[in-house]
């Protein structure tokens, strides 16, 4: 028995040492280029990449916008850019804090890797968790990778990079520390997990859907050509921010109007999602999560103190 497992064991190893994000940098913009997660949700069979992330490629050097899932996935991303250009990579924007975004950044520890202030407070609070959970949901793909905290606080303005102005955003409404990347060179707008398009949006950290749909307008009124969600695919109109608004309202609506009736958390998971929503990725499942991630806010809300009531 001890022998089979061994050669059961050996069989196996190739298959993992093989493992391969086989990442396919596509052009978007002039030097600015697209590696395109699916939206489906973590798996052993994806290895997390599930996230989209970029790279600009200017005269002064390469940058990176989000690192991706574990150390294997920057480690191609790397690749990835060696192979697209010859110019080094001289910096690192993360949009936010969460795993999917972040846990390639060993990858590119020789280079200054910048985040809101925010986001680097919420990683090192959350880090040692997040990791530890995506090792269960994606297993051996995160071999080796370990939680690397940004080395740069980045402020909102004008990032310039040779040619190119990166118009930095600091936003909320997803995890309280948001970053939007606008380029006013190309016109390209990597949103970040601001924008899902076609995948059901993620609630774990969101300070309230009203600071949502409030950053959404403030993205909206930029002169963008071309919007890059955090998850789903790029979009040259504004079909991703109508999606959005329309999910946060319908989201925030359904809860209060729960929270009205007195409905618990089992009878608000239950509760039926409209036919437009039908064919957005994960839309059941991230129902579960949000109403266990807000539902009891709204619950609260709704709650009058008796002991403050007139007698």
């Amino acid at each position: 028995m001890r022998g089979l497992l061994l050669i059961f064991a050996c069989l196996c190893l190739p298959a993992w040492a093989d493992a391969d994000y086989s990442l396919k940098p596509r052009q978007i913009a002039e030097g600015t280029w697209l590696l395109e997660g699916s939206t489906e949700n973590f798996a052993k069979a994806n290895g997390g990449n599930i996230v989209n992330t970029g790279f600009i490629v200017t005269d002064a050097g390469v940058v990176v916008i989000d690192t991706g899932p574990s150390k294997r996935y920057g480690e191609a991303l790397r690749q990835a850019i060696t192979a697209t250009t010859d110019k080094p990579v001289i910096q690192v924007l993360l949009t936010h804090h969460h795993p999917d975004h972040v846990f390639g950044n060993q990858a590119f520890s020789d280079v200054p890797i910048g985040a809101l202030g925010g986001t680097t407070d919420l990683l090192r609070q959350q880090g040692d968790a997040l990791a530890e959970n995506m090792y269960r949901l994606v297993g051996d793909w995160m071999r080796g990778t370990e939680v690397v905290l940004p080395t740069q606080v980045l402020e909102p303005g004008l990032l310039k990079v040779g040619e190119h102005s990166l118009r930095l955003l600091q936003l909320a409404g997803h995890t309280g520390a948001d970053l939007a990347i606008f380029d006013e060179t190309t016109g390209v707008l990597f949103a970040g997990d601001l924008v899902f398009y076609e995948r059901a949006l993620t609630t774990p950290n969101t300070p309230g859907l009203d600071i949502w749909l409030k950053d959404l307008d403030s993205l909206q009124g930029l002169p963008w050509k071309l919007i890059v969600p955090g998850h789903g695919p790029v979009a040259s109109d504004n079909r991703p921010l109508v999606q959005m608004r329309d999910y946060l309202g319908w989201l925030d609506q359904l809860m209060r109007d729960g929270a009205a009736r007195g409905d618990d958390m089992a009878e608000m998971i239950r509760r039926p999602i409209p036919e437009r929503f039908a064919g957005i990725s994960l839309s059941r499942y991230e129902l579960i999560r949000s109403v266990s991630h807000l539902y009891p806010r709204y619950e609260r809300a709704g709650m009058r103190r008796v002991d403050t009531q007139p007698q």
